[in-house]
């Protein structure tokens, strides 16, 4: 009789043993499972994306996401780069979920004092290294950075192949290009000040083309759009260090402009993403940034934006191996990370501002 209990008992904590062993397994799967499948949506999420890319361009990703991730929406506020930073810092991200801006330098400092939350994209691995800095910040697209040109004002014959031959350009007929040339105002313009820095750091001589600038009484704008709009116009014979990809998709529609980048050297920038530490939707934001990085939010993006990809794994004409191909040697992607920040130490960017302003000034005198 008590063998027979005690049998009845073995057995019984056996049977627990057992169901409790396969419960615990059970649970380790599901907990794999969790870690590999993609994030799933909860009704009813908003995702706010602070951005400096035209809604335009971005319209058809945005679309897409919504459609694929149902119970999601997008909240999307363009701002110009400077006006994004700032806006950003005035609640410490509080009330953003990602950050995408074309100031890699600008992004880069956000990052590098905290504000970004770490993230391993599954579509990391295939991204070139100098577009990802410590799993926080991804660059996702490839941007060159040119000049655009009225090919009415200006033949295809005078078009300067390096900078120092622009300078010439510009310098040799002064009054011919007086008021008839744009560029960045490098101290509203995000991405017009980190362009100028790194064509400091390029050459000394480059000063020689923003003396030659200043001395044709260059317009100053904040961003790409409205330069094209002034050559479109008639307004502008040649704008300097505009995006590329904007150009390109402008003289699509504009048989008048035309866009060139110059062979000695030709920087390639890209709009760099990240989560903020502080989300109210980080999971939301995941999944809208791991879209950006995919296949199909960079074949969207190249398809409507006429942005170039980042991806190293994908072809076509917008690709990143296309964009190699069409400048060759004289490519110089910014890369992300600690070297950017360097040009915003308040001393050096005070200095650069003031040789700037200073050369400007004296082609007022």
């Amino acid at each position: 009789m008590v063998d027979r209990a005690a049998m009845i008992i073995c057995g019984s904590t056996t049977l627990m043993t057992i169901l409790m062993q396969r419960r615990d397994f059970g649970m380790a799967v599901l907990g794999l499972a969790a870690q590999r499948l993609p994030l799933a949506a909860t009704p009813d999420q908003k995702v706010r994306v602070l951005s400096t890319a035209d809604r335009m361009v971005v319209q058809p990703v945005i679309d897409d996401f919504e459609r694929t991730h149902p119970g999601y929406n997008i909240d999307y506020v363009q701002l110009g780069s400077v006006e994004l930073h700032a806006q950003f810092l005035t609640d410490q991200g509080a009330h953003a979920d990602v950050l995408w801006s074309s100031a890699q330098d600008l992004q880069t400092k956000l990052v590098n004092d905290g504000y970004a939350l770490r993230y391993e994209s599954p579509h990391a691995d295939f991204l070139p290294r100098w577009a990802m800095w410590k799993n926080e910040a991804y660059g996702t697209t490839h941007e060159p950075v040119g000049i655009a040109y009225h090919r009415q004002l200006l033949a295809q014959s005078e078009i300067p192949t390096t900078h120092l031959a622009l300078a010439a350009l510009l310098r040799s007929n002064t009054r011919r290009f007086r008021d008839r040339v744009a560029t960045y105002d490098i101290e509203k313009a995000g991405l017009g000040y980190l362009t100028a820095a790194h064509d400091a750091m390029a050459s000394p001589q480059s000063w020689e083309l923003v003396r030659s600038l200043a001395q044709c009484r260059a317009s100053l704008h904040i961003d790409t759009q409205s330069m094209l709009e002034s050559i479109a116009a008639g307004r502008t014979a040649l704008a300097y260090n505009v995006l590329g990809t904007y150009a390109d998709a402008y003289a699509r529609s504009n048989a008048d402009m035309g866009v060139a980048y110059l062979q000695d050297y030709t920087f390639v920038v890209s709009r760099v993403a990240f989560i903020a530490r502080k989300a109210p939707n980080p999971q939301g934001a995941k999944l809208w940034l791991d879209h950006l990085l995919s296949q199909t939010g960079q074949r969207l993006l190249a398809e409507t934006g006429r942005l170039y990809g980042v991806r190293t794994d994908m072809t076509g004409p917008r690709s990143a191996a296309a964009l190699k191909k069409l400048l060759g040697s004289a490519a110089r992607p910014i890369a992300i990370g600690p070297g950017l920040l360097a040009n915003l130490d308040r001393s050096k960017r005070n200095a650069l501002l003031k040789r700037w302003h200073a050369e400007f000034e004296h082609a007022r005198v």
